[in-house]
């Protein structure tokens, strides 16, 4: 067992899943938790570790949440943790950003943000911070996410630490695990869960030994994420000239690519008034190439406007992607305007989803 965590929260969930309690045991993260590669959802590493809680408590009732979406990371969790989990009122809450996250302290900082929203909900969820690897070179962001999870007390499960490890000694090969050398297949999801479950069945014999919850810590970070904010259609009305809304009905938090805002020749424009001091643009990168570009400028600044390109050079599918515009800014009214950039032949429409602000 981890030395300086703190399982209060894990020990009470499961002293009241031996008493025939009603629990939710949700997940959030990337494509590895959406359940990517495996051939069925009963066989991601997710649904497993949910099957462990229903196995190991008969008596009680389980429901599962599963608040995975492909190629996202931490930034965005942070903004969509209470719509995709949260207001579920988890009781224990998997996090995994660990190899969309790059390795560096922007990341740290709203990765830290989804674990104080996590922990300072209503509903106090036990949360457990995974891991993941590429297996190729062993890369990903644990040595950032750990310090955030140590700073709070938090268990961390790494396969970096334990399935790479075990990989690398030859006990499995690379294809055994990983058909693309990141996302897991059955086998290598069934290993993964195995890895996290071991850990709740060492958390489960030491269950009734009385421990006290600790108190939510001063920031590690600047911590200027924890109640970032997702602002969509539903949320704000641009200025729209040129640009048109989206009004294809949404329905999940899987069905990205609807009820967002689109510009399709050059020229078309769209102009945002919001107060922040973080802001960030998400739109879609698409493998359909061509496809349009816009120029973003912040509060008129053209001399240095971002361009925001809708061609995706990954071949996996289209992406959610998420441009940060300003950080740690000034707080004050800012105007976000895009325009596209140039008209092409049967270029695909540039897709803007939503403006991420904290």
């Amino acid at each position: 067992m981890m030395k300086g965590i703190n399982l209060a929260r894990l020990k009470q969930c499961m002293l009241r899943a031996e008493t025939g309690g009603e629990l939710t045991i949700g997940f959030l993260g990337g494509s590895i938790t959406q359940g990517s590669l495996a051939t069925q959802h009963e066989n991601t590493y997710a649904y497993r570790v949910f099957s462990w809680w229903q196995k190991e408590f008969p008596d009680a009732e389980f429901h599962y949440v599963n608040g995975g979406i492909g190629g996202t990371t931490s930034h965005f969790g942070v903004s969509r943790a209470v719509t995709d989990v949260l207001m579920y009122q988890p009781d224990v809450v998997v996090v995994d950003f660990s190899v969309n996250d790059e390795a560096d302290a922007f990341f740290q900082e709203t990765y830290e943000g989804v674990i104080r929203r996590l922990l300072s909900w209503k509903s106090k969820p036990a949360v457990i911070l995974l891991n993941n690897v590429f297996y190729d070179t062993g890369k990903n962001a644990q040595e950032y996410h750990n310090a955030v999870g140590d700073w709070y007390h938090i268990p961390h499960v790494s396969m970096k630490d334990t399935l790479y490890q075990k990989m690398k000694a030859g006990m499995y090969t690379r294809e055994e695990l990983t058909r693309d050398g990141l996302h897991p297949n059955d086998k290598g999801h069934e290993l993964v869960a195995a890895e996290i479950s071991a850990f709740l069945a060492q958390v489960k014999e030491c269950c009734h030994e009385n421990e006290e919850e600790m108190t939510l810590p001063e920031p590690l970070t600047a911590n200027a994420y924890e109640h970032a904010r997702r602002l969509t259609i539903r949320e704000i009305s641009p200025e729209l000239d040129g640009f048109r809304a989206d009004t294809e009905e949404k329905t999940g938090h899987l069905d990205f690519f609807k009820n967002g805002w689109i510009g399709r020749k050059a020229g078309d424009k769209i102009l945002f008034e919001i107060p922040a001091s973080c802001i960030a643009v998400q739109y879609r990168k698409t493998v359909a190439k061509p496809a349009l570009r816009a120029r973003l400028t912040l509060d008129g600044d053209a001399e240095n406007a971002k361009i925001l390109d809708g061609n995706f050079e990954e071949d996996w599918g289209d992406c959610l992607y998420l441009e940060p515009v300003l950080h740690h800014g000034e707080n004050k009214m800012h105007i976000v305007e895009l325009e596209i950039m140039e008209d092409k032949e049967e270029a695909s429409p540039f897709y803007l989803l939503s403006l991420i602000i904290a």
